[in-house]
């Protein structure tokens, strides 16, 4: 690959974005985008409220110095300047009238009756010794491959600790409902949440959001890139014995090589794959989110005392195949200018009040079960085959962090580093 090559990005994602960025180094590079903004999950809008308008973040949202190495170093590289935020978290289960936040014993016992509930103090119990064996357990899974509901079963966890506090945080995470938390890889589960400090009350990592909404990072990339086509999606992307083809509504051009920079089942539609590349790609699922941003404080916990930067909820007669319902309130996250709460709730199942809705968007999030961890370790049989990459955050754990990476290693294959030290795996 010496000489300059033409080359297409299919998405503009924090993936497809940094591939285009660092391929555009040495190659020519057109980066295709089906939505009207740049940025996939990174989507900033602004929000005007009490005469006074600010960006506000309704996808991605956070990062730490610690998980993060390569976003941040980008962010150092770009100048973006970043803001440290929350990461607290609360549960509301209408069906059992519990409501909790963790932020201290205060927010904890928010609802008073519960220091003399024995199965609330019982979860309490519970957490501390999951999170005390954490470690142990990831060697288990690691050597049986079990679900995460398998291994509550084994270890004879509570019904009050899983469905109060385990299953509310990894659907909250992962943006998925509850039933696929349960069928959620244990290994991957514990690797990250030890990764990320979260079964732990000392030494966590510092939570950063971008200062002036994350798309600053978006705006500072796309004019390294040759040319770039929004509001254009691709129909089609097919090989020829002289290159790659690809079909959008802007017409047919033919590429040297193209990167596919979207989630797996989208690729899988758009390429004329070879068994192989079916069979892994299609191993790869994503889950439906729709999401309002809002001024609607009735979405978050009764008690003020429970507000969180992330609210969980779940309704009297809900389903745990449903799709969860959090929000995230956005004052306890960025340096919003605002007195009056602005809320991103993902899946409300109650109605938002319509003159408190600001917008909506719909996204869509990868499913990390044990068929996608599988197919992740298969990804190197057909990265670069006939010409075409695939790159997302669909290879990691969905996190902006794994879409990132991802980037960088169809790069560094093209021969290209980045400005940093790079972290590739």
């Amino acid at each position: 690959m010496n000489r300059p090559q033409r080359i297409a990005v299919i998405g503009s994602g924090i993936a497809g974005l940094a591939a285009a960025w660092l391929l555009a180094r040495e190659h020519e590079v057109t980066l295709y985008e089906a939505n009207d903004y740049f940025g996939g999950h990174t989507h900033t809008v602004d929000v005007t409220l009490e005469g006074i308008t600010a960006p506000v973040d309704t996808g991605f949202l956070v990062h730490n110095d610690l998980t993060y190495p390569n976003l941040i170093a980008l962010f150092r590289h770009l100048g973006v300047q970043t803001h440290e935020t929350s990461m607290s978290f609360s549960v509301g289960i209408k069906k059992h009238g519990i409501e909790w936040a963790g932020n201290n014993l205060d927010t904890v016992f928010c609802q008073r009756r519960n220091l003399f509930n024995p199965r609330f103090l019982g979860m309490l119990k519970d957490i501390l010794r999951f999170n005390r064996n954490a470690s142990a357990y990831l060697i288990e899974a690691d050597e049986n491959g079990c679900t995460l509901g398998h291994l509550l079963d084994r270890h004879a966890y509570g019904s009050a600790m899983r469905e109060w506090y385990l299953l509310p945080m990894t659907a909250a995470i992962w943006s998925c409902s509850t039933q696929a938390s349960l069928d959620f890889p244990a290994a991957t589960f514990l690797r990250f949440c030890l990764n990320h400090c979260l079964l732990q009350i000392n030494e966590r990592p510092i939570w950063k959001t971008v200062r002036e909404g994350a798309r600053d990072y978006v705006n500072r990339m796309l004019p390294a890139i040759d040319q770039t086509h929004l509001r254009c999606p691709v129909r089609a992307v097919r090989r020829t014995p002289q290159g790659v083809v690809v079909q959008s509504v802007k017409g047919v051009e033919q590429y040297d090589q193209v990167v596919m920079a979207c989630h797996a089942p989208v690729s899988l539609k758009l390429l004329d794959c070879n068994e192989e590349e079916a069979r892994i790609l299609g191993a790869f699922r994503t889950e439906p989110n729709h999401a309002v941003l809002h001024t609607d404080s009735l979405q978050l916990p009764a008690r003020r005392k429970a507000w969180a930067a992330w609210n969980y909820r779940l309704a009297a007669q809900q389903s745990a195949a449903v799709p969860v319902t959090v929000s995230y309130l956005i004052n306890a996250l960025q340096p919003v200018p605002w007195q009056q709460p602005v809320i991103v709730t993902l899946n409300p199942y109650e109605a938002i009040a319509e003159h408190a809705v600001l917008a909506q968007f719909d996204y869509a999030h990868p499913i990390m079960d044990a068929a996608a961890i599988a197919a992740q370790c298969e990804l190197p049989r057909i990265q670069g085959k006939d010409r075409v990459w695939f790159c997302g955050a669909w290879q990691g754990y969905g996190f902006h962090e794994d879409g990132l990476k991802s980037a960088l290693r169809v790069a560094r294959d093209f021969g290209i580093a980045p400005p940093w030290e790079a972290v590739y795996e």
